[in-house]
């Protein structure tokens, strides 16, 4: 009889949740491919180059993963780990790192405590159809330089 019971009351469940999960929908995202980030980040270079700065160019996915990392040549090494973060926070926040750069040059300090953020010039997300699918990070140079560079890999991206 509990056999039947467990058996039946299986079955109940299943009745009620089978159309929940076949009218799931699925997200469509479109992310950055490892040939347009090695484009974005040869249209920066170009950039960086034009006005002889080394830096370094780190362009991430969606998730603030590295998809591709770009050190010119006599760029410090500590710039490999600063352009990251700052392609992350830009891709976490969905805003240029400069935001948060411009606030505590205001005096709001706290913004420093949020966990992730790189208060520096030089991170910015890659936008398409108002979908952030991923973002650039530069630094090697000042960071209004690095800014600069990483515009030109954007304006590269936004005439895709």
């Amino acid at each position: 009889m509990r056999i039947i019971l467990s058996f039946a009351s299986i079955l109940l469940l299943l009745l009620v949740f089978a159309p929940i999960v076949s009218n799931a929908q699925y997200i469509e995202k479109k992310t950055v491919s490892l040939e347009l980030a090695k484009k974005i980040a040869a249209a920066a270079e170009t950039e960086a180059a034009k006005n002889k700065w080394t830096v370094v160019i780190a362009i991430v996915d969606e998730g603030g993963s590295l998809i591709y990392l770009s050190r010119m040549d006599n760029t410090q090494s500590g710039s490999i780990e600063v352009a990251i973060q700052k392609a992350k926070c830009a891709i976490n926040f969905k805003r240029a790192t400069k935001v948060f750069e411009d606030q505590v040059a205001g005096g709001r300090n706290a913004i420093l405590s949020l966990p992730g953020v790189l208060a520096i010039e030089g991170g910015l997300p890659l936008v398409v159809n108002n979908q952030f699918v991923g973002a650039i990070g530069v630094s090697g140079a000042k960071s209004n330089e690095d800014g600069m560079v990483a515009k030109a890999g954007v304006d590269f991206f936004a005439g895709q």
